[in-house]
């Protein structure tokens, strides 16, 4: 009778740190074929040949390497076999003139094998200096091999990166210890401050233009939405049999992610999808163990008791383990180690746990300082030891910088520090870009990063954001290891001293991405979770009294001058109802002596009676069209999702009105006053706005397509992340407005003054600024690729404008700048710009 491959080929308890090897022909539900004219099966040929022991002369033939024939060369074949491999390589045949293996080492002294506060990752080199951690990935295997979800916890530097990455996924890749695993696709993410994105993210193909990357991570995230279900039809997508998901660095849905309705959506999508996928979906997750009891304070789909069924945990390395992570790859590159301080190393990291990144640190540290090609315990004894040589070193590279760029620095660690709420500090990675203050401008930022980052140094790591390949052009910073939060003196006097003052700092930033969240889920409710009165008061003083030693990110920075102007709208509001009652009064006191004022009237009482109906309400544009005619003060009216389309109300006063979610379309607003109107989600597509007022208006998530609004006023207006895509904007006054991260590709702003304005991470993108006024405009991270410069008034006075940004538009040269950023655009390289 053939075994059942997941039951009977596990010895169980008994194959406990035994070297093993089960293959099978098929399964007992599958057929095993023999071949025509042939005297052996399919699998028995192909086995014979692959014991051959004339086919690999000078060596034996293991178990590893017979599997690794067996899948070579039954590719294509239907009848696939099934095996597993445990434990050390068996030898199985050889050559018997050699008389023995001979030693293999690489001859490659410019190679340090140690990884200092990296970890060890499953690409070609790492694992070759991964020594330590076999029985540990063994058992790691067997866990996936019976279960389609493994939990690897462990205390903050015992190596549950090195040994998930260098251990497991190298194993599941060469696919010898597990049928087939190297047919599965392996995907890995940290969850981040976005989980959901970065779930998303993962289905995104590589290597696509940003437009096409873009439509498939939108289309991801839509599905992602969907929850469970919408997981599941990204996974059945995959080409492979089998999707192994990997989340490294669980944990960070607590530390990062501060919105608990992502996280429980995000926690819900892999729970829900992984019970529909049990065969097809693998999910792999690694988290410090400080942080399961996060995992309990919730129900987050049983979670918790899926983590107790399926953990493994990583313990502190036995003697012998850590012998061989120290000695084995110095023998890999030809290093010699002398044995005395092989000894001193092991007793001092004897009882120790977590201390794993300090030994790799100090074997790095003595491989730069290694003399004859060999590690001395004299050059240990200078670097201070295992517990001294990170302390030591950071301090000295600290204490080489000028004045300034040791407070940036201070700045740098402060902010890539996540402070503890009953757990120990940990990491947090931060955009580059979020570091950057006025104090702390872009290239001072740029050039302690550098330092802070080099090879010699690598207290710091930095990546580009990709999603499968393709840049986004966002610098990620973070700390090389938690270790260095942990055990660096100077860091931790300074997070002692900070403490308090970087809570309200944090504080100020959650609710910055907690407005951020709501605008994404629920526009309607978004401006509730602005801060306002003493919380909007404390909030603006800490940010004027601690703008030196612990400044605002751009997006918290954002929120507190939106919530500013929705706190000035609500008092205006408020005076503009006062004034509404004292309009009504006159203009009944006038019924009763001039007939125009009794229509008026009685138009004003149609809009009475359809106060708070939405969409179409009998007479209500005939009414307003009448009383804008008229010359009437409509301040504050309330027209929430009133339809208006095509409606009539050139110079109408809506100073103040609430027009939130309302149908405006090709609606004619031109000359119209609109100071400080609510037009939240509104619809003005093809509507006509020139010369209107919208200064202060709040126009979130309106919707501005085919718009016309030359020479409209937009003053100090709010039009956060909207779409203006081909809008008119001519001569349009934009001074102080907000247009953080909005859209205006290929819009027209020739001669619009944008003095002052927030174009912070803009989309420009073809976009005409011939004439444009931009002087103290803020084009951070703003996105000016083919946008037209021709004629631009003088340049000098933009904030955070740099050489990139200019010399991807059209017609630079003819812009004016000053003499001293025209030497740095000669320093930039030229760009290859569509210019139309």
């Amino acid at each position: 009778e053939l075994l059942n491959f997941q039951q009977e080929a596990d010895p169980g308890e008994q194959g406990k740190g035994r070297d093993r090897c089960f293959i099978a022909a098929s399964r007992e539900f599958e057929l095993s074929f023999e071949e025509i004219g042939s005297a052996y099966s399919v699998l028995t040929r192909v086995l014979l040949e692959g014991l051959d022991p004339s086919r690999c002369p000078q060596r034996w033939v293991t178990n590893y390497s017979l599997v690794d024939y067996l899948n070579q060369h039954l590719q294509g074949v239907t009848q696939r076999p099934t095996f597993t491999n445990f434990g050390e390589p068996i030898n199985l045949t050889r050559s018997w003139e050699i008389q023995q293996q001979q030693a293999t080492s690489e001859p490659t002294e410019a190679i340090c094998p140690y990884k200092g506060l990296e970890y060890f990752d499953c690409n070609e080199e790492d694992p070759k200096y991964f020594f330590g951690r076999k029985e540990l990935t063994d058992q790691l295997i067997d866990k996936v091999r019976q279960s389609s979800f493994l939990a690897i916890i462990g205390a903050s530097g015992s190596g549950k990166s090195s040994v998930l990455r260098a251990g497991l996924l190298h194993q599941l890749k060469l696919g010898r210890q597990l049928a087939g695993s190297n047919q599965w696709q392996i995907e890995i993410m940290v969850p981040g401050k976005q989980p959901l994105r970065s779930l998303a993210e993962v289905f995104v193909e590589p290597n696509l233009s940003q437009v096409d990357h873009a439509t498939q991570l939108g289309t991801a995230e839509e599905l992602l939405k969907e929850g469970a279900d919408g997981l599941r039809r990204l996974v059945k997508s995959a080409q492979a049999n089998r999707v192994v998901l990997v989340i490294d660095q669980f944990e960070e849905v607590f530390t990062l992610c501060q919105n608990y309705g992502e996280r429980s959506q995000f926690i819900d999508c892999l729970l829900g999808a992984l019970r529909q996928l049990e065969e097809e979906l693998c999910l792999i997750l690694a988290m410090r163990a400080d942080f399961f009891s996060k995992c309990i304070e919730q129900n987050y789909s049983g979670l918790a008791q899926l983590i107790q069924e399926n953990l493994v945990a990583v313990s502190p390395m036995e003697r012998e383990q850590l012998q061989d992570a120290i000695a084995k790859p110095a023998e890999r590159v030809n290093l010699e180690i002398e044995p005395e301080l092989v000894e001193q190393i092991l007793q001092d990291v004897a009882g120790s746990p977590g201390s794993l990144p300090l030994l790799q640190y100090t074997l790095k540290e003595l491989w730069k300082q290694r003399t004859d090609e060999a590690l001395k315990l004299t050059s240990y004894a200078r670097l201070g030891g295992v517990e001294g040589a990170l302390d030591k070193r950071a301090t000295e590279i600290f204490k080489q910088f000028s004045q300034s760029k040791q407070e940036v620095a201070r700045h740098i660690f402060l902010s890539l520090t996540q402070l503890g709420e009953g757990t120990e500090d940990t990491r947090r990675r931060v955009f580059k870009q979020d570091l950057i203050t006025a104090k702390y401008p872009e290239a001072l930022i740029d050039e302690v990063i550098a330092e802070l980052a080099d090879k010699e140094n690598r207290l710091i790591v930095t990546s580009e954001l990709t999603a499968k390949g393709m840049a986004s052009g966002e610098v990620v910073v973070d700390v090389a290891h938690e270790a260095l939060i942990r055990h660096w003196r100077l860091l931790r006097q300074w997070l002692d001293e900070s403490r308090d003052k970087l809570r309200q700092q944090r504080k100020i930033e959650a609710a910055a991405i907690e407005w951020r969240n709501k605008q994404q889920e629920n526009p309607k409710i978004a401006n509730d979770y602005l801060l306002q009165g003493r919380r909007l008061m404390e909030a603006r003083e800490f940010q004027r009294d601690q703008s030196e030693q612990f400044p605002l990110s751009v997006e918290a920075e954002n929120f507190l001058g939106v919530s500013r102007i929705q706190q000035r709208n609500n008092k205006l509001q408020s005076i503009a109802s006062i004034l509404i009652v004292g309009s009504l009064a006159g203009i009944l006191a006038g019924i009763v002596i001039i007939s125009n004022s009794l229509r008026l009237g009685v138009h004003r009482q149609t809009l009475k009676g359809c106060t708070g109906e939405p969409g179409n309400c009998p007479g209500r544009i005939e009414a307003l069209e009448a009383l804008a005619k008229g010359g009437a003060d409509l301040k504050g009216i309330n027209l929430v999702r009133a339809n208006l389309r095509g409606a009539n109300l050139s110079d109408a006063d809506l100073r103040g009105a609430n027009l939130s979610d309302a149908d405006l379309r090709e609606t004619n607003l031109s000359d119209a006053d609109l100071i400080s109107a609510d037009l939240k989600g509104t619809d003005l597509t093809g509507a006509n706005l020139s010369g209107a007022n919208l200064s202060g208006a709040s126009l979130n998530f309106a919707t501005l397509s085919d718009a016309n609004l030359i020479s409209a006023k937009l003053i100090d207006a709010n039009l956060i992340g909207i779409i203006l895509r081909d809008v008119n904007l001519t001569e349009a006054d934009l001074k102080r407005t907000y247009l953080i991260e909005a859209n205006l590709s290929g819009a027209d702003l020739k001669g619009a003054d944008l003095i002052e304005a927030n174009l912070n991470g803009a989309y420009l993108g073809g976009a005409k600024l011939s004439g444009a006024k931009l002087s103290g405009a803020n084009l951070s991270r703003a996105k000016l690729s083919g946008a037209n410069l021709r004629e631009d008034e003088y340049l000098g006075k933009v904030k955070d404008l740099t050489p990139k940004q200019v010399k991807s538009t059209c017609h630079w040269q003819e812009a004016k700048f000053d003499p001293d950023f025209e030497e740095e655009l000669k320093k930039e390289p030229d760009q290859q710009v569509n210019c139309r």
